[in-house]
């Protein structure tokens, strides 16, 4: 097995590089807090969006309209990934996550201001689905960007744990997003969360995005990144060379990232909308459940990035793929027969814990699996068009499944098609646990 070796940053005395690492992993978890509080919370005030931006008179079509909406910003990710994936592979991972939380907090805030449909018709949902394109794009070029930035400042036989704080630091986003979604219900009254209540978060991720913007400006780029600049070896056409020289291996990456978005949003943004909807299970009560399953995700997602450190990372994703597949209709079962807290609180952190086996290392075996100039680029394409499919369009598939079926347990069946293609990839894959990066 190859080991992991130290690069030291071009120019940096070596006694620096651990000051300067926790400086870096500081600046790009709080960039990506910021990122996904900004990009989540669209889901998890789904039902009031629903009621301000499309017509009255039928609440499920308005949910499932929501929720395409939803879904057509994943459709950016991958156009994301390219570009801003491009910009990253060429001119630094640095760089490129500097743009990213420029652009999501302004699509974030826009998203606020938007007037309602009452106010100016079709013009509401429009101007809706513009910031969610805006937020998808930013989002497509976030997470290879910010996987590959941590994972190359890692020390030696630490990638794991390293790469485990993207995860980390997005769930506190999510955490904080959900947890607003059910405080807002319980602080305002009912007319006024569905007034301008549920828009107070948007306004606020733009607010605190500048924080991050700030941060991000002030960080070293990756010790790796610049001994490719030293070398001049650089690529100029990195998603031609993804494409023809590791395409099997972007297969492999896109399979095995199934799983995740999978559980997440089918679970996290779908089942406390369906709930609410279907079972008239109070918003508050729905999203409290949500937000204490990510708790509990947010928890063990560092300690499954520690323990891949000591015994691969594999593992941990056949864990999560065959947790999906086996386990995905009894929790769904056990919702609809007793949608209650309680029942919705234990299923969801079940859930969650077959997630955080895959959060905990996808950023380090995604990382691993890729030459570093191609990493950003190669990374972000694959992953952003799993998560476009499995992540983005999932509230949507299972509401129309719901609908069509009558059966609130049909879209497990969703989930544990995501289990099965992710246990395939880790399966077929190379295993490439502490490959050097360079």
């Amino acid at each position: 097995m190859a080991s992991a070796t130290t690069i030291g940053p071009v120019g940096i005395n070596p006694a620096d590089l651990p000051a300067l690492r926790r400086r870096a992993i500081l600046a790009c978890s709080i960039g990506n807090f910021f990122e996904i509080f900004d990009f989540t919370i669209y889901g998890f005030f789904a039902v009031p969006i629903s009621r301000a931006f499309f017509p009255a008179g039928n609440p499920t079509l308005a949910l499932l309209s929501t929720f395409a909406t939803f879904g057509v910003a994943f459709l950016m990710r991958p156009v994301g990934a390219v570009i801003i994936g491009r910009y990253g592979d060429r001119h630094g991972r640095r760089a490129a996550l500097v743009v990213t939380i420029a652009l999501m907090a302004a699509a974030t805030g826009l998203t606020g201001l938007v007037p309602s449909y009452a106010l100016i018709g079709g013009l509401a949902p429009a101007l809706l689905l513009l910031c969610r394109l805006g937020q998808g794009f930013s989002t497509g070029g976030e997470w290879g960007g910010a996987a590959a930035f941590l994972v190359e400042y890692a020390e030696p036989g630490k990638r794991g744990i390293t790469g485990a704080w993207q995860q980390f630091s997005t769930q506190f986003g999510a955490i904080f997003g959900s947890g607003l979604g059910a405080l807002l219900p319980w602080a305002l009254s009912t007319d006024d969360f569905f007034a301008w209540g549920w828009r107070v978060p948007f306004l606020l991720g733009f607010v605190l995005g500048p924080v991050g913007y700030y941060l991000r400006r002030r960080v070293a780029e990756t010790p790796v990144f610049e001994r490719v600049v030293e070398e001049r070896s650089v690529s100029h056409a990195p998603l031609g060379a993804t494409l023809t020289e590791h395409f099997d291996m972007v297969i492999y990456a896109f399979g095995l990232s199934a799983v995740g978005p999978a559980l997440q949003y089918t679970f996290n943004i779908f089942l406390p909308s369906m709930v609410q909807n279907q079972f008239k299970v109070d918003p508050s009560t729905a999203l409290l459940a949500a937000s204490l399953s990510l708790v509990w995700l947010t928890f063990l997602t560092p300690f499954i990035g520690w323990a891949s450190d000591k015994v691969g990372r594999k593992v941990f994703i056949l864990l999560s793929g065959a947790g999906a597949l086996l386990f995905a209709w009894p929790l769904f079962q056990a919702v609809a027969a007793s949608p209650d807290f309680w029942t919705m609180l234990v299923c969801e952190c079940i859930a969650m814990t077959f997630l955080s086996f895959y959060t905990g290392v996808i950023p380090s075996i995604l990382a691993e699996l890729f030459p570093t100039q191609v990493r950003y680029t190669a990374l972000s394409v694959s992953y952003g068009f799993s998560v476009m499919l499995f992540g983005g369009f999932a509230p949507l598939i299972a509401t129309r499944l719901v609908a069509g079926t009558g059966s609130a347990v049909s879209p497990a069946f969703f989930v544990m098609a995501a289990g099965f293609i992710s246990l395939w990839a880790i399966i077929k894959m190379p295993d490439r646990f502490n490959a050097p990066l360079h």
